[in-house]
């Protein structure tokens, strides 16, 4: 039986907020069979839960924002990227703000804190999102357009496309495939951080936001070259970081999906917009599971190493 996931033991990292700027402490915690992850905002005078769900995605202008009334955690797709990525299903997340920390602006540090505490098997079957027909979304037109896709695939596969006018981006790759069955998320997507150009940045900033960001947790840019002295940890890791929102955006959905993921030019919003299109199409989907590993996609069976 291919089985579900949570931590051995609980670990805790205290950063920034990449728009809010605020001190955050964050306590990753075991949880037990079924329950998914959970944010627990333990700041507040009664701790508020917010189950993740796509219904549970109230705003995704910048950053995905899960909501439960009025409280809120904001920035989740790093810490979910990372929990998709090393298959982790049940997990309770206590944070003391309503903002995930940025840490190095990728989800690396989130997935040395997962593999820290120990990945440990549960006695319950892994339930899969597996896809039986293509899901699509799309916006604008022309040059203009975005789009994202859902197909059926024995395991999953995202593909993305980047398009930005500019000479830094420009100069390096601009699509990548990555592949859970054949590639590494921690050797290939989670080291990629999150980027932005000084003009965007100083906005924001006059309007309350990015107050955390900074060259130590993103790739700046100006109007001509990267800023950063150390430079980029991938060739091309702008589309890559890409591909790690979208594995966060994804799982927000509750469940690992079995599907091939493809896209242009898509964000936070469109990805959920998918998950939503998604939903709504009961027939192009089954929650599927495997008691035999065998018959499990490849890779998909063998835990994280521990650290």
């Amino acid at each position: 039986m291919l089985q579900q996931r949570t931590l051995k033991t609980l670990t805790r990292a205290v950063g920034v907020g990449l728009h809010s700027g605020q001190r955050v402490e964050l306590t990753l915690r075991p949880a037990p069979v079924d329950t998914g992850v959970v944010f627990r905002r333990v700041d507040l005078p009664e701790p508020v839960d917010i189950v993740v769900s796509a219904a549970a995605v109230s705003d995704t202008r910048l950053a995905s924002t899960l909501s439960n009334g009025s409280v809120k955690v904001h920035t989740v797709e790093h810490l979910m990227s990372a929990c998709a990525g090393l298959g982790v299903d049940n997990l309770y997340v206590d944070i003391t703000a309503e903002e995930v920390p940025i840490l190095d602006g990728s989800a690396a540090s989130f997935v040395f804190l997962l593999q820290s505490a120990g990945i440990v098997l549960q006695n319950a079957p892994r339930r899969f999102i597996q896809l039986l027909a293509p899901v699509e979304v799309r916006e604008g037109q022309g040059a203009a357009e975005k789009w994202a896709r859902l197909e059926p695939f024995h395991g999953y596969r995202l593909s993305f496309e980047i398009d930005f006018d500019h000479p830094a981006v420009d100069a390096t790759g601009q699509r990548v495939v990555f592949d859970m069955s054949t590639d590494s998320y921690s050797r290939d997507i989670a080291r990629a951080r999150t980027f932005g150009f000084t003009k965007d940045v100083e906005m924001m900033r006059a309007n309350g936001l990015a107050l955390g960001g900074g060259l130590d947790n993103a790739i700046v840019m100006d109007d001509y070259k990267v800023l950063n002295a150390e430079g980029l940890r991938y060739d091309d890791e702008f589309v890559k970081h890409k591909i790690l929102d979208a594995m966060g955006d994804l799982y927000l959905v509750g469940k690992p999906l079995l599907a091939s993921y493809s896209a242009r030019r898509s964000g936070h919003a469109l990805n959920n917009r998918l998950l939503h299109e998604l939903l709504l199409r009961t027939d192009a989907w089954d929650v599927v599971s495997f008691s035999d590993d065998k018959r499990a996609p490849a890779g998909f069976a063998q835990l994280a190493r521990a650290w």
